[in-house]
């Protein structure tokens, strides 16, 4: 009976000097996304119909709008720097823009 208090009481003692780690925090996680150079939206809050994206590289763009549930609602292509966005309804959008391997994530308002 002795021995097995002994084995308890040993195992025990190496359960809690035995640092447990389940997380990693010292690890930084890898950035995705590469900034686009002098990216500029406005005017936000929309009121026109109408928003202008403009880059420092100003090259061809690719737009996803999505709802605040996540839904993809608007998808388009950009030469310029105009965007209609008269067809969405007034609310808070999350607007992703790639221009090359470069992307940013902005929040739209549509007022």
């Amino acid at each position: 009976m002795k021995q097995k208090y002994l084995f308890i009481l040993l195992i025990f003692c190496l359960l809690i000097a035995t640092p447990a780690s389940a997380q990693d925090s010292a690890r930084v996680p890898e950035r995705t996304e590469i900034p686009i150079d002098g990216l500029s939206i406005y005017p936000n809050p929309v009121t026109g119909g109408k928003v202008y994206i403009s880059t420092t590289k100003n090259q061809d763009k690719v737009i996803e709008i999505y709802n605040v549930l996540g839904k993809p609602v608007h998808k388009a292509r950009m030469r310029g720097r105009e965007l209609d966005v008269s067809l969405l309804t007034p609310g808070i959008y999350i607007l992703k823009i790639q221009e090359g391997k470069s992307k940013a994530t902005r929040k739209l308002v549509v007022k």
